[in-house]
Parts: C-alpha cells; structure tokens; sequence
C-alpha cells in the first residue's frame, strides 16, 4: 500500500461523481475535523493489527463513529429519539474500534469544539465514563426528549416547534400545477431524465414485490440530493411522494447508494452473507437503535444497493459550539454519546456472533483497555494532523 496520502485518498474514491468528489476534498480542506470524518478508510488502514484493543469482545459497530454522527430522527412510531444515525460502515468488530475513533475525534476536533487540548482529553474520560458505566449496567436504554440532558435536550425540544409541513414548504413549490422540488445547487441538484426514470422504476418494482402501499409511494419527483462527508461522490437522491393524499401529506425520501464497509478489508472476524450492502446497513441499524427510522428499507439493483428512509432536516443535529463557555454542558454530551454507544451495543449483543451482555459486562469491569485506547486515539490525532497538511497541499 502506498504511503501517499493523496494517492490512498484517491484510490477510495475512484468512480465517484466528478463535481461532488470536488466538493468533497474542497469540504475536507475547509478543516482538520472534516477531513477526518472524510477519511474513515484511512484510520482502518492504519490500525495496528497487533493492537491488543482487538481482542475485546465483538459488537455490531456503526464503524465511523465520530462526535457529529450522532442526531435526532423519527423512528417509525413517530416519536423522536436522539441516537447515532449513520451505518454505512457497520459491520461486526471489536467494540473498541468505535470507541477509539470517537475518542480521536474529541482530540482531533477540539479546535470544532472549541476547547483547547487538555478540556478534550477531560471530555474523552467523560466520554469513557459514561461508556464503561452504562455496559456494567447491562440494560440498554433510548434517549428520548424527557430523558435528555442538555445540548441533547435543547436539541430535542426545539423539535416540537417543527411543523413537517413546514418542512416541506421549504424543500417544494408549485410548477404548471403539480408540486415539485427546489432545486438550489447546495442541498438538491438537477437529476437527469435517466437518473429520475431509473429511481421511478426501482421504487415502483419495491413497491410491488414487498406489498407496501403503492399510492404512499407513488413518485411525484426525484432530483439528486447533495449530503454527507464520507459519502458524498456517491448516488443519492430526495424523492418526493404521494404521501397520504393531499400536498400536506406529501413526504420526502433519501435514497441513497450504499457500498461495502471500508472495514471489510481489515476485519478478520467472519461477517454474514448479507445480500447488499444496503441489507447490511439496514439490518444493522434496526438491531442497534431501539427504534428504526421511518420508512427503513433496502433496494437492490443488480450490483448496486441503495437504503431508502424518510428524509431527515440537516440541522437535526447537536450544535457542538451552543455550550457557551460552560464546559459542564460539553460534558453532558459526552455523557450522552457514551451511554448510547454502549447501549446500542449491548442492545445488539448476541446476534450472529456479537458479545452478549454478559461478555460487555466483564469487559466493562477491567481497565487495561482504557488507557490503551486513550493512548492511541491521541497518538493517531497526530497522524491525522500530518496527514490533512499533506492533503491540503494537493493543487
């Protein structure tokens, strides 16, 4: 493997869209917390196959677990529920690798953060805290708005100020009679007649063979949808649908192409036969969270999957920088992130070869793992600082 930076970053990326690759590597300059959410293969490269973090016991991972992969969403009974919300690189591994790229980013992003070096190493044992504290617990828990603590709960609460059809109005407006989507060159972009007729066909023929109601589905328009970090240079698209009959009712979707995880390569541990990426991803995510997403589904054509859910406002995030100066509101959200992480785990323990509880639990109870893992999240922040300088002086 070559130890070019760029030619590494590159090889990943082969094959994806011209223009949104631009904007990619153009978002991963803009600073060192980006770059490093954009370069999740990197850090599985890199991992040391002796390290004894390897040996702890298997969990399903989110496998890009990082301090902005966490948000808000509409679980299909309606109610909203703060969790980690992206799965593209899920897989079965030790349940340390999730943990010891989190506690990268805190050292890597603290400058995002806005908190200097040793108040991110402090937040990193908050983090750890919460994590150790809920696995030896053993009892898996959600955080919904009554049981959420600060920057989590104010996000939570402005949620009920949200009007859905308000959203929509803002994605939407009328053309020769019939509704369709803004397309603002940011967010949503032209999707060619190619590209709108090929979605139609895909989410008709879902439809049709999995029962679900055809009219919900039936596509009032499609354009490509501009998202995301990692994936980004990917297809993906917003589609409008029928909804429940009137405009007000209307609803948009994510489609997005899903590939296999970039852990793949790495993983020594035998994975199920999934039958797509997109299978993977959805099946995962339904046995982490406590509560899947609306309208969760994989679509399969030929040898391109694609995860197709409700679409989710951006903004439904925690805002890192609205703990103003009070460092006990940044520890509650570590507090929070380590506690769902554990649970998610231990919610799915048992399952085609994951950890029971049990397992989780004694693990929790011994200690030789936490300083290995604050040891090399804060060595490696050093390789992601040469590695985004290298980068950056790409022409």
């Amino acid at each position: 493997m070559t130890n070019n930076i760029i030619e590494r970053i590159d090889e990943f990326n082969k094959g994806r869209h011209p223009e949104l690759l631009k904007l990619k590597y153009k978002n991963m300059r803009s600073d060192i917390f980006t770059f490093y959410r954009g370069t999740c293969h990197l850090f599985y490269e890199d991992f040391p196959k002796d390290s004894p973090l390897n040996a702890a016991p298997l969990a399903w991972i989110c496998g890009d677990l990082h301090l902005e992969i966490f948000g808000s969403y509409k679980g299909d009974n309606r109610l909203v529920y703060f969790d980690i919300n992206d799965f593209d690189e899920s897989c079965l591994a030790p349940c340390t690798w999730d943990v010891v790229r989190l506690l990268t980013s805190i050292i890597v992003g603290y400058h995002t953060l806005g908190v200097n070096e040793s108040e991110a190493l402090h937040l990193s044992n908050h983090f750890l805290d919460a994590y150790t504290n809920a696995l030896v617990k053993g009892k898996a828990r959600s955080v919904e708005k009554e049981t959420a603590k600060g920057l989590v709960k104010d996000l939570l609460e402005s949620l009920k100020k949200r009007d859905r059809t308000e959203f929509l109005d803002k994605h939407t407006k009328e053309k020769k009679g019939k509704l369709r989507l803004i397309i603002d060159n940011k967010r949503t972009a032209e999707a060619t007649e190619e590209q709108q007729h090929k979605v139609k066909e895909l989410i008709a023929a879902w439809h049709k063979s999995s029962q679900q109601d055809g009219d919900f589905y039936q596509v009032l328009d499609v354009q490509q949808r501009i998202a995301g970090t990692g994936s980004l240079g990917l297809e993906r698209y917003v589609i409008l649908v029928e909804g429940k009959g009137s405009p007000d009712q209307n609803y948009l979707l994510d489609f997005k192409e899903t590939q296999k995880s970039s852990l793949q390569q790495h993983l020594t541990v035998p994975q199920p036969q999934w039958e797509s990426p997109a299978a993977r991803v959805v099946a995962i995510q339904k046995r982490v969270q406590g509560t899947s997403p609306a309208l969760l589904e994989a679509i399969v054509d030929g040898d391109k999957s694609y995860a197709l859910r409700e679409l989710q406002p951006t903004q439904d995030k925690v805002n890192l920088l609205a703990w103003d100066g009070k460092l006990g509101r940044l520890e509650k959200l570590m507090q929070t992130m380590g506690e769902v992480t554990a649970w998610d785990q231990l919610r799915s323990g048992g399952r085609q070869g994951s950890a029971t509880a049990d397992d989780l639990i004694n693990f929790a109870h011994s200690s030789d793992w936490r300083d290995e893992l604050l040891k090399y999240a804060s060595s490696y922040s050093q390789r992601v600082k040469q590695d985004y300088q290298e980068f950056c002086q790409q022409p």
